[in-house]
């Protein structure tokens, strides 16, 4: 058998060696599997192009407990396998993986039947992309008001309705619809349903974007679509429950990438800044130089810190406000520590591919997966078990002894 053949079974089995992790400082690009085909993918390959080389090299299973979808994720090999993408290709390609590795994986597995079981075997080796088409043409944290309907009926489903904004819309084999089955905002009221690219009524436009094209974003029409009662995906009536639990996962997803991006372009901005003559020295040199890069090394600790304490519950709890506290602190710290690098750079940043492109795209940590705004309102709405959290663990101190007699006066 061959090598990356050898590898992939073994991912399958859940036995797959935990994917290397570039030097602590080196800001080396980790090395994959020889033969896996992921190191010899360009820098600028697609999101689509890197999915199918991390299915070929068992990446995929990396991801999970087990090696399998339905045992939940894994954040230390979630964690593994993004800082690995992120260090190698672009965000928008690392953006196609991690939503299929984070939702759309999980919440197709949450189904059964020749469909559902198909698709996640062949997305699973890399040979199919799933799109988690959520977002409505209505607002995207708005999910109860969604205006695209299912059907549903004992001969099968019929959809219609608009996603828009959908990661890996432009080259999935199929979409995980979130539709409502009835009228009105009730959780119970949203069914999952898939529905393939290639089914009567489809229709798919690439947004216009030159800062997630690599991602496969686009919009998706869907007139009048008639499919088979085995694509509802899981039982009727539980979309939104399963989309809450799974959206946490996702949550978690991003303050992992959150901190392999931050530890990736600060490296790359020590070494700019470590360069770049000024005076008799370097840029580096500058005590304000410093103290604002300083910052931005304690934000990706702490964010580090977050995930390392948070991620158990996440991923085997799906705590949601933990997770909102992770979406919280992600979207802020990258968000400041991209905007900082972006303006060390200075000019240099502008460059196709520079600092402020890299920028312009980690906005996203602010906006997927739930707004920042939003997700502080689900952290504010638990403060008190959240402050009960930080007391101290054990019984307070009795009172310390006061002074000696005479030590005052």
């Amino acid at each position: 058998m061959p090598e990356s053949s050898a590898r992939a079974a073994a991912a399958v089995a859940g036995r797959t060696a935990p994917l290397p992790r570039a030097r602590p400082g080196s800001g080396s690009v980790p090395r994959w599997p020889v033969g896996s085909g992921l190191d010899a993918l360009p820098s600028t390959a697609d999101g689509a192009g890197v999915w199918a080389a991390l299915g070929a090299a068992g990446g995929v299973a990396r991801a999970y407990r087990e090696g399998s979808v339905r045992a939940g994720v894994d954040p230390g090999g979630l964690g593994e396998v993004l800082g690995a993408l992120d260090a190698r290709f672009s965000i928008p390609a690392t953006l196609s993986a991690s939503v299929q590795l984070a939702t759309a994986l999980p919440i197709l597995a949450t189904g059964t039947g020749p469909a559902v079981e198909g698709l996640l075997e062949r997305a699973f080796a890399g040979r199919a992309t799933v799109a988690l088409a959520a977002t409505d043409a209505t607002a995207g944290t708005d999910l109860t008001g969604l205006r695209t309907r299912a059907r549903i009926d004992a001969d099968g489903v019929e959809v219609t309705g608009e996603k828009q904004w959908i990661a890996n819309a432009t080259t999935a084999e199929a979409f995980l619809v979130l539709a409502r089955h009835r009228e009105g905002r009730h959780f119970t009221h949203f069914s999952w349903i898939l529905v393939p690219a290639d089914a009567p009524g489809v229709r798919v436009r690439a947004a216009v974007s030159a800062l997630f094209a690599g991602s496969g974003a686009g919009h998706v029409e869907l007139d009048g679509v008639r499919l088979s009662r085995g694509h509802v995906v899981g039982r009727v009536g539980l979309g939104l429950p399963v989309f809450a639990r799974h959206i946490a996962t996702e949550r978690l997803a991003g303050a992992l990438w959150g901190v392999a991006l931050c530890r990736r372009v600060l490296a790359d901005t020590h070494r700019w800044l470590s360069g770049r003559a000024h005076g008799d020295d370097s840029l580096w040199a500058l005590d304000s130089v410093r103290q604002r890069f300083a910052v931005c090394l304690v934000r990706a600790r702490e964010l580090r810190a977050l995930t390392d304490g948070l991620g158990e519950a996440v991923a085997v709890r799906h705590d949601t406000v933990a997770a909102a506290t992770l979406k919280a602190a992600a979207g802020a710290t990258v968000t400041h520590v991209l905007a900082e690098c972006a303006q060390l750079w200075g000019a240099a940043g502008f460059a196709t591919g520079g600092m402020q492109e890299i920028r312009a795209q980690a906005a996203l940590f602010g906006i997927g997966g739930g707004a920042t705004e939003v997700v502080l309102d689900l952290v504010a709405e638990d403060a008190e078990g959240i402050l009960a959290d930080l007391a101290p663990s054990g019984p307070l101190p009795g009172p310390l002894p006061g002074p000696p007699p005479g030590a005052l006066s």
